[in-house]
């Protein structure tokens, strides 16, 4: 574990964009080669407690913590990232055609507050490559797939690109994510407004319906903004649970911020209390209706603790592993 927490380290002297391909390729040769089961210490895994209504699908889960989507938007890593012991895989966020997303630099590490700026843009080699990636893994833990939409494709099409995505992933994804929060594909927020949203959800919900007789029920999630206001945050919980969709994951990356890199959507240690204020707010809409999935500032056992307390059934890392590499995930699982 020394090893690769001193590796880790190193990575942070280099380009982030970079270093985050570096780290992934090497923790996938690590894998493939064995060497990753002699680096890892012995872990103990812990079965969710049943919940009510989403027991059937939270009982799935080995440990509440995941990857969220972003750090492996191809699928590329699906097996490796699983051998560091999480119980769930986020992957995307895809969209229907390949794109290349935003010019470079679009990756900045701000290490004196831990945190990570991105205006990648969706960057992803498309939905069927990303399917052949699902079909081909090895591991048997949840992996959740977020789907988007094209940057090319107006909001009024938008939920062409989401039921093409959501038609090709659903058999051999265990549950689904919603993406209408990324703050780098231009205008896609404004799909949370009631105008797009309810024609989109309506639409995702038919779908969902109808691929359920083929393959069964897969949980629809949808992911928010951290910095909707309250009133539209409250529409959007109210319409999720009124269309019955499954989940929500809260929360996307932030725009509200001074960064010294400009434009784009900040994670890590700045975005926690933000992330955690609408959770709570969200919470107290859903009761103990839907599960929440969080997302957004964990960088410790304390973080997560503060997660879980606040009404997280599942708890997403991201930036937290960039910084602190595989010995969070362990600390975490083996809590």
């Amino acid at each position: 574990m020394k090893i690769l927490s001193f590796f880790t380290k190193l990575l942070h002297l280099l380009p982030s964009e970079f270093s985050h391909g570096l780290a992934l390729n090497s923790l996938k040769f690590l894998h493939v080669t064995g060497l990753l089961k002699l680096l890892l210490p012995i872990q103990r895994h812990r079965s969710i407690a049943k919940k009510e209504e989403k027991e059937q699908f939270l009982e799935k889960f080995k440990n509440r913590v995941g990857f969220a989507a972003g750090l492996d938007k191809n699928g590329d890593y699906i097996d490796c990232l699983a051998a560091l012991g999480v119980g769930f895989i986020e992957v995307g966020t895809v969209t229907p055609e390949a794109q290349n997303g935003n010019p470079k630099p679009r990756l900045f590490r701000n290490r004196s507050e831990k945190s990570l700026l991105n205006r990648l843009g969706f960057n992803n080699k498309g939905v069927d490559y990303l399917m052949n990636n699902l079909k081909n893994r090895q591991t048997k833990i949840i992996i959740g797939t977020s789907i988007g939409k094209n940057h090319n494709t107006p909001n009024e099409f938008a939920y062409r690109d989401y039921l093409l995505c959501l038609d090709k992933v659903y058999e051999f994804s265990d549950y689904v994510a919603v993406n209408i929060s990324s703050p780098n594909t231009k205008a896609l927020r404004e799909l949370s407004d009631e105008s797009y949203l309810r024609i989109l959800l309506s639409k995702i919900k038919s779908k969902q319906e109808t691929l359920s007789y083929s393959f069964g029920h897969k949980p629809i999630f949808i992911k928010v903004s951290p910095d909707e206001e309250l009133d539209n945050l409250k529409s959007i919980c109210n319409l999720i649970i009124e269309l019955q969709l499954d989940g929500i994951i809260c929360s996307n990356t932030t725009v509200d911020h001074l960064d010294a890199n400009g434009k784009g959507g900040v994670s890590g240690a700045p975005l926690r209390r933000k992330a955690t204020e609408k959770q709570l707010f969200i919470k107290d809409i859903v009761k103990n209706n839907i599960p929440i999935i969080a997302s957004g500032g964990v960088m410790s056992v304390e973080d997560y603790q503060e997660k879980v307390d606040s009404g997280a059934d599942l708890v997403q890392v991201y930036t937290g592993f960039i910084y602190e590499g595989p010995k969070l995930i362990l600390d975490l699982v083996n809590l």
